[in-house]
């Protein structure tokens, strides 16, 4: 005679814990970390893992920099300007006075006419050149005024040189060089107020290039 099978009882396996659920739940594995795992490990840091570091800079990177790093430290200071050469700006104007006198007597002999803006450029370019190279010291100024003055007659006494040379068929250098003495007396003879005003815009425009230079 059969034996009566006990109803099914629940199951307890895995340590007598419930079968509903989760079998797993509540079993607590050996070694294995509780809460966080990522949590405070001892002797590990605390905070920021990338917080301040001793001996490391602080706020800007750059804030740190010794003077002088990088190009720091004391700014460039230029060099101060050349002091004025009077010599140098006399000479100029000499040079100046000769070029500029010969190319007004050319312009003057090729016309056969006196133009007072030429007058005005040679007196004009002394002046520029000399303050350019001497600076604006009245002893170059001066020397500018008083060789634009000869360089105005200069350029007269080409130009009437040139319009001898061409009446007499002679050339420029025969009556320039070999009668400087006639060319002069016959400018004394022919002046009149026009060539004096020329020669006095000679040196007026001369201190005007100096101011302008300056």
């Amino acid at each position: 005679m059969s034996q009566p099978v006990p109803p099914n009882q629940p199951q307890q396996p895995y340590g007598g814990q419930p079968a509903d659920g989760n079998p797993y739940a509540n079993q607590p594995q050996p070694g294995a970390p509780t809460g966080n795992p990522y949590g405070q490990q001892p002797g590990a840091p605390t905070g920021n893992p990338y917080g301040q570091q001793p001996g490391a800079p602080t706020g800007n990177p750059f804030a740190d920099q010794q003077p002088g790093q990088f190009g720091g430290g004391t700014p460039f200071t230029p060099a101060p300007p050349a002091r004025n050469n009077i010599a140098l700006g006399v000479v100029t104007a000499l040079g100046a006075a000769i070029i500029a006198g010969i190319l007004y007597g050319v312009i003057a002999g090729s016309i056969e006419r006196e133009v007072g803006y030429a007058a005005v450029g040679v007196g004009f370019l002394v002046g520029f050149a000399a303050s350019k190279v001497g600076g604006s010291n009245p002893v170059v100024v001066g020397a500018a005024a008083l060789f634009s003055l000869g360089g105005v007659y200069l350029g007269q006494l080409v130009g009437m040189s040139m319009i001898m040379a061409d009446v007499a068929g002679a050339t420029f250098s025969e009556v320039f060089l070999d009668h400087f003495d006639v060319v002069t007396r016959l400018w004394k003879e022919e002046s009149d107020f026009m060539t004096y005003l020329f020669l006095a815009l000679g040196p007026i425009a001369a201190i005007g290039g100096a101011k302008k230079a300056g």
